[in-house]
């Protein structure tokens, strides 16, 4: 008999599910054979397909497409800089016409040209779902010393908490949420009007990229070791 949750589970495997239904989808498939051969299947494709030939776009496309980019960034709505911290390697972040993210990689995330669009494309619908105020804060504060804490209790990773409200950048607090297939630490800012969600997750021997744009979301990378 196939189980009603498949879908769902199909669903949690892609990494298209928010934190709080990728839980339940934890939970169900603790105890369902049918769900736990659907993983079994999905971890098999997803092997295989990491141990196909990769082939390096050639310099001339590479260069090509790096333009490319560069254009479209030069014609993106006016960005708000976010000022670093006091505390060298820890702030980066950018602010555009709807709102912002800062994403944060602890220690890296592992980095293919086929991964990174969907990496782009995961963190710009997280975004966009906590603006629309389906998930945006687990926990509210604007203390560092009650966010931090909260994380170290549901998360593999410490994100940096600082509250940057002099600079103009209010901690308001904090979430978890799932990042295609990860489990992510969100510290949540406000700048005026604009939402701005660092997330962190943990992931080793990565290249990062510096910045990336997508539907008129600024969004930059950096890496923070422990």
């Amino acid at each position: 008999m196939a189980c009603d949750e498949s879908l769902k589970t199909q669903a949690y495997l892609d990494g298209e599910l928010d934190a709080a239904d990728a839980l339940k989808a934890e939970a169900h498939l603790e105890h369902c054979a049918e769900c736990q051969g659907l993983a079994a299947d999905h971890a098999e494709l997803k092997e295989a397909m990491a141990g196909a030939p990769y082939h390096r776009a050639p310099a001339a496309l590479h260069a090509r497409i790096g333009a490319a980019l560069d254009a479209e960034a030069k014609t993106e709505a006016d960005v708000v800089p976010l000022k670093r911290s006091r505390k060298p390697g820890f702030w980066l972040g950018a602010g555009s016409g709807a709102g912002g993210m800062a994403i944060a990689a602890v220690l890296a995330f592992l980095l293919f040209m086929p991964a990174n669009n969907a990496m782009v494309a995961d963190l710009a619908d997280a975004h966009v779902r906590s603006l629309m105020g389906e998930h945006l804060i687990d926990v509210a504060s604007s203390d560092h010393h009650t966010v931090k804490p909260w994380f170290a209790g549901h998360s593999d990773v410490s994100p940096p908490t600082e509250d940057f409200k002099a600079d103009g950048f209010a901690l308001v607090g904090g979430r978890l949420d799932y990042v295609h297939g990860t489990r992510a630490a969100v510290v949540v800012y406000r700048h005026g009007a604009h939402v701005i969600n660092l997330f962190a997750w943990p992931d080793r021997d990565a290249r990062l990229p510096g910045a990336s744009s997508r539907d008129g979301y600024r969004m930059v990378f950096w890496k923070q070791k422990d």
